[in-house]
């Protein structure tokens, strides 16, 4: 069958538009390793936020305690429960006896106090409440142990796999551990799918009981890293000193998972370090299909005369930096098909290239079957047809 190619050279630039317009896909990345650069700290990871590649990685598959970044998922759990109008942000949340009882980071919450789950968030987001975090899982789960049982079955969910949760907020607990990876797959899904915490986790400085408690954020990077978005510290004297930090600069956003760090500082440090060298080293280049793109394509001898196309191509692309050939995007689309066609049949493809060579290549789909013209149908047809005309 005869084929029609349509072949068009994008320059390959940096993505102007919001990153959530188009799916990006890495093009030939290799993460780099401890063998590459060490960071201070046990275990470390830093991927790219929309494709979810791994930029580097240092035993990022070894498991400890994670100390609070455990209430990323705490988080997570209570911004789905607001966008599933379970719970809303006025809602007076009370403290037990069980949520007074939590050490470390804490605002002093009362048993019997009620504060509301805005203010509640607040506190565990920018002082890294543990408190809070409690009370919080216990007005959503019922129970800090129900609520718990959530948070293991959302991780095996995201398919964290060697990731096993014991409470609520991260305090020292045996069983209760993670890894940097599995902490960035659940920092990836906090950030790609409610976008609401960056409203509390990029707050510096802010006041609850009117006033009379003072709120500091626990991230130190919001005061001196360019493009930092969050998201959450933790330190426990299991855990050592942590942080999952993300960031964005021109398009590219990263995400820095540092676990067993030495002291605040090495925990920090690691941090730029990792988020550094993405940027350093990482662009994101788009190179979207046109406008003029054929939606449908024509089909012979089918009961309909065309069927929809599902493009894969995601149309924006991870690369290395230093590379300024551009990149081609190669339409390869037959003249028409044959029916019968199938829902989800490749069709065609869709293929990046740089000076010539391919780099990926992403299908083209049918949008829906498309049966053979039968007898019954052909008659109808022809039925419809003389009547028409004779109208």
């Amino acid at each position: 069958m005869k084929k029609r190619f349509l072949t068009l050279i994008l320059l390959a630039a940096f993505a102007l538009t919001p990153a959530a317009a188009l799916r990006t896909a890495a093009l030939e990345v290799q993460p780099a390793t401890q063998a590459d650069f060490d960071v201070p700290c046990q275990a470390a990871i830093l991927i790219d936020q929309d494709s979810g590649t791994v930029l580097y990685e240092k035993n990022a598959d070894e498991q400890r305690p994670i100390a609070s970044i455990t209430k990323v998922m705490t988080l997570l759990l209570t911004f789905r429960a607001l966008e599933e109008g379970r719970v809303t942000l006025d809602d007076l949340v009370p403290v037990s006896e069980h949520a007074y009882g939590m050490g470390g980071s804490q605002i002093w919450l009362e048993p019997g106090e009620e504060m509301t789950l805005n203010d509640m968030l607040k506190a565990i987001c920018i002082s890294s409440a543990n408190d809070a975090a409690v009370a919080v899982a216990e007005y959503i789960g019922g129970s800090e142990a129900a609520f718990v049982e959530q948070m293991n079955t959302e991780a095996a969910r995201l398919g964290m796999a060697s990731t096993q949760f014991r409470n609520a907020c991260g305090l020292d607990e045996a069983g209760h551990l993670s890894t940097a990876r599995d902490v960035a797959t659940m920092s990836r899904e906090m950030l790609l799918n409610h976008t609401e915490i960056s409203d509390y986790c990029t707050v510096w400085m802010d006041y609850l009981r009117d006033g009379s408690t003072q709120l500091v954020n626990t991230n130190k990077l919001l005061n001196g890293y360019d493009g930092i978005t969050g998201l959450k510290t933790g330190t426990t004297g299991g855990a050592g000193v942590c942080i999952s930090a993300s960031a964005e600069r021109n398009g590219l956003r990263l995400i820095a998972v540092v676990l067993g760090a030495p002291s605040s500082k090495d925990r920090f440090d690691a941090a730029r370090t990792l988020l550094d060298y993405g940027f350093a080293n990482y662009e994101n280049a788009e190179a979207a299909l046109p406008e003029d793109t054929p939606q449908t394509l024509a089909v012979t001898r089918g009961a309909r005369e065309s069927v929809s196309l599902v493009y894969d191509a995601p149309g924006r692309y991870l690369m290395k930096k230093g590379d300024d050939t551009a990149l081609e995007v190669r339409l390869d689309l037959p003249e028409s098909l044959q029916a019968p066609v199938t829902a989800g049949q490749q069709v065609g493809s869709v293929s990046i290239l740089r000076a010539g060579e391919t780099l990926e290549t992403y299908p083209v789909t049918a949008g829906e079957d498309v049966s053979e013209l039968d007898f019954g149908l052909c008659f109808a047809r022809l039925v419809e047809a003389l009547l028409f005309n004779a109208a």
